[in-house]
């Protein structure tokens, strides 16, 4: 991956964040410009009930967008991130993120490219989370993530996660899904039986 890197980022230095491991706390300062090379990075907030909402992902290719926020806006995050699974950046010093701002056409325009994409995708996010039903939140996910297969591995409780509900919530809507025929349910994966009747909820 490291081959297919902008120069600008490929010089910057390289970073392991082991499976588990914090990569920003709520309240942090951004030290870093960083853009995941292998793994996932998980953003979150959590709500005044201790409830975890996923805000998005950051897979190989892809910079942190509220890193990049923080770093232009001099504010803490307000939100966290964790590694899903092992995983690699690169990281820029928020010293030469100014810099490289300031000199590089070729920096600015993948930081600002790179920024507004991730932000539709946010936004696009919030929509289904706070506007749309249970069913459509979870038609959506689903389809979105079956493989093959029309398979999703994932608990009721990842579910939840993944479209901002509770669990209990979430298997009610699962189990009536169930018995119209649109999903079977097993332990750890839905798999989708009725495509055409899920994508009429979306």
């Amino acid at each position: 991956m490291s081959s297919e890197l902008p120069d600008f980022v490929r010089e910057a230095a390289e970073v392991t964040v082991p499976a588990g491991s914090r990569v920003f706390g709520q309240g942090d300062r951004a030290e870093n410009y960083l853009l995941v090379t292998s793994g996932s990075v998980k953003v979150f907030a959590r709500s005044d009930e201790g409830r975890e909402v996923i805000l998005y992902r950051v897979q190989p290719g892809e910079m942190c967008t509220l890193t990049t926020a923080c770093l232009l806006g001099k504010t803490t995050y307000p939100a966290e991130a964790i590694a899903e699974m092992d995983s690699v950046a690169r990281a820029v010093p928020a010293a030469r993120f100014a810099d490289l701002l300031d000199e590089s056409p070729e920096f600015r325009e993948f930081v600002f490219a790179s920024f507004s994409g991730r932000l539709n995708e946010i936004m696009q996010r919030f929509e289904r989370l706070v506007l749309a039903s249970v069913d459509k939140k979870l038609a959506g996910y689903l389809l979105e993530r079956a493989d093959e297969h029309g398979v999703v591995h994932a608990t009721h409780e990842n579910l939840a996660l993944e479209i901002g509900s509770a669990r209990e919530v979430v298997s009610r809507h699962l189990k009536a899904l169930e018995s119209r025929g649109q999903v079977e349910l097993q332990r750890g994966r839905v798999r989708i039986l009725d495509e055409a009747a899920m994508q009429a909820l979306t």
